[in-house]
């Protein structure tokens, strides 16, 4: 029969995967040295981080914010460049029609 765990352990599990992640790396190790703290086993510690909301679920606006003036600056300098390089490729495309037809054959 599985075990029932208090919830609020639950949550200093998650808590504390997410502080060990930056030490150790991945959040499998994270599980694992979490879990071993707490006298759980490390798949259970995983799907409690698996099954707990992320901070951005309750307001989406926290994964997405609004573009910075750089970022706006980048991106509209990447929508230039892009441009630039429709109009190189058409005048190769172009040009190199251009030679093909001054090709003089002996």
């Amino acid at each position: 029969m599985p075990r029932k765990f208090d919830p609020a352990l639950k949550e200093r599990a998650v808590r504390m995967v997410a502080e060990q992640v930056h030490e150790v790396g991945t959040v499998t190790k994270a599980c694992e040295v979490v879990g071993a703290r707490l006298g759980v086993g490390k798949e259970t510690v995983r799907g409690w981080v698996r099954k707990a909301p992320s901070p951005g679920d309750s307001d989406p606006t926290v994964l997405r914010k609004p573009d910075t003036p750089e970022v706006k600056q980048l991106k509209r300098r990447i929508r230039d460049l892009e441009e630039d390089l429709e109009i190189a490729k058409k005048a190769a495309t172009f040009f190199a029609g251009e030679v093909k037809s001054r090709v003089v054959v002996y």
